[in-house]
């Protein structure tokens, strides 16, 4: 099989001590509808920001890339390595 590729909106969140966290991802058809998505989920009430990112692979072997961030919304770190 041939690799796909996913595209993902993720939001953000800080939990009661402050850490932000991750909420639940929601995967998209397109680019376009990742970006809109992530962009939607960083205005809602509660959430800190959002991202949009794509990730390609092949998902009989469970073989992926690094995920590509394809683009940021509200106040998320910089830094998400350590997410």
């Amino acid at each position: 099989m041939s690799d796909v590729t996913y595209y993902v909106a993720l939001p953000f969140l800080t939990d009661e001590d402050g850490s932000l966290i991750a909420g639940t991802a929601e995967e998209c058809q397109t680019s376009s509808g990742a970006l809109r998505r992530a962009e939607m989920m960083a205005r809602v009430a509660g959430h800190i920001g959002a991202i949009a990112f794509s990730r390609s692979g092949d998902p009989l072997t469970g073989e992926f890339g690094d995920a590509k961030l394809l683009r940021k919304f509200g106040n998320v770190p910089e830094d998400l390595s350590a997410l």
